[in-house]
């Protein structure tokens, strides 16, 4: 009687640190999705037509879906997709999401005017988008912790 023995390829186990990381991209992406909805129903309310929102919508239903895929190919061990969500998300995203407000502020604008003028939507819009900055921050420092960096390593 003769054995055979079949080596298993062994992944290795998927560190808290990158899950976390990965959970964090897909929250900003819930948090997107959130600032997208609420955006176009104002627009709509307001009296936008729905043809001229369809290729803003458009765009950020592939940013999000990219995201998403991105997430998950993070979570699987694909450093290329790490650098990929720091320097396209990371980077780009985040200046996109700070630029409204920094302007706003260097054109002599201030916190507390803004705060002080703040309906519920404003305020739900100001809520997300801190949440959404914060998420993605949160994910791209997790992705390179030296667990993280071990983990991609040896993926």
């Amino acid at each position: 009687m003769s054995t055979t023995t079949v080596a298993k390829l062994q992944t290795p186990a998927v560190p808290p640190v990158v899950h976390t990381a990965a959970m964090l991209w897909l929250a900003a992406v819930a948090f997107g999705a959130f600032e997208a909805v609420l955006m176009i129903g104002k627009l709509l309310y307001e009296g936008t037509p729905v043809l001229d929102l369809l290729p803003q919508a458009g765009f950020r239903l592939a940013v999000f879906a990219g995201a998403v895929f991105l997430a998950l190919k993070l979570k699987g061990g694909a450093n290329w997709a790490r650098w990929t969500l720091a320097g396209t998300l990371g980077v780009f995203g985040t200046l996109s999401l700070v630029m409204e407000p920094i302007q706003y502020l260097l054109a002599g604008g201030s916190i507390t005017g803004a705060m002080a003028g703040a309906d519920a939507m404003t305020w739900a819009f100001a809520a997300s988008r801190t949440l959404h900055v914060l998420a993605v921050l949160g994910g791209v420092a997790l992705m390179f912790q030296p667990r993280a960096n071990a983990f991609f390593r040896s993926a």
